[in-house]
């Protein structure tokens, strides 16, 4: 079944729409479904100032239901999606800024980790942004934020966030699979949970030292056994060990 809004017979007068050329000054006709278009008369390339990428933010399967998509637009794609799951954390967090501004480091970190290692984006900011989310449950129900507890409230506000923002099922599972243990490695993690494990634990150790610092030693030993990729290593060694 062909997604309604790509369907030309729910169309109204304002699927078609006129842009000026910023080189020439032309008029630049677009379908609303376009991606890009050349001007006719200089032949500059146009990004569709209407594009909403919705759903297509996240799902696996955006490039065969909308066509390829240009480069500028693949990463406007992964910047709404981050920035959708990080709005939806601020808001469940409510006026809990250090939470906000633990997860935001988390995620910022994750971003320069991940793609030295091979993780997918979306997941691993996903998760980098909810990974804490069960822990106003956990103080609610417990009077505690023990992992234990952020480990069993966290999947279900984690699903019930990303399912509201549309996420793919297969996603949604993955992030919360991941929330479930995040401070319990296992042997065979994926790739996605030692980005987040790594990400969280350098922010972890960050705050820990502005609050009560460790001896030099101690962080050079919890720094090489502890992060369990080469990245988060290299990260850590600059945040925590630089002079």
């Amino acid at each position: 079944m062909q997604c309604p809004g790509q369907d030309s017979r729910y169309w109204d007068e304002a699927a078609v729409f006129e842009v000026k050329c910023p080189k020439c000054g032309g008029a630049v006709e677009f379908f609303k479904d376009d991606a890009s278009r050349k001007c006719g008369g200089c032949g500059h390339r146009l990004l569709n100032p209407r594009t909403d990428f919705g759903c297509a933010a996240y799902c696996p399967y955006a490039e065969q239901c909308l066509g390829s998509l240009p480069p500028e637009l693949l990463a406007k794609k992964e910047e709404l999606f981050k920035d959708r799951v990080a709005i939806a954390m601020k808001k469940y967090f409510g006026k809990d800024f250090k939470r906000i501004g633990h997860a935001a480091k988390v995620a910022r970190y994750a971003g320069e980790i991940g793609p030295q290692e091979g993780s997918n984006p979306a997941v691993t900011l996903a998760v980098a942004y909810l990974h804490d989310i069960g822990i106003p449950e956990a103080e609610r129900k417990y009077n505690s934020s023990a992992a234990r507890y952020q480990h069993q409230e966290g999947p279900p506000v984690a699903r019930q966030i990303l399912t509201e923002l549309g996420a793919e099922p297969g996603m949604i599972e993955e992030v919360c699979e991941i929330i479930g243990h995040h401070h319990s490695p296992g042997p065979n993690e994926s790739v996605n949970f030692k980005v987040l494990y790594d990400a969280d634990l350098l922010v972890n150790l960050e705050e820990k030292q502005a609050e009560q610092p460790s001896p030099r030693e101690h962080l050079v030993k919890m720094v090489e056994k502890s992060f369990l990729t080469a990245s988060g290593v290299n990260l850590a060694r600059r945040v925590l060990l630089a002079d």
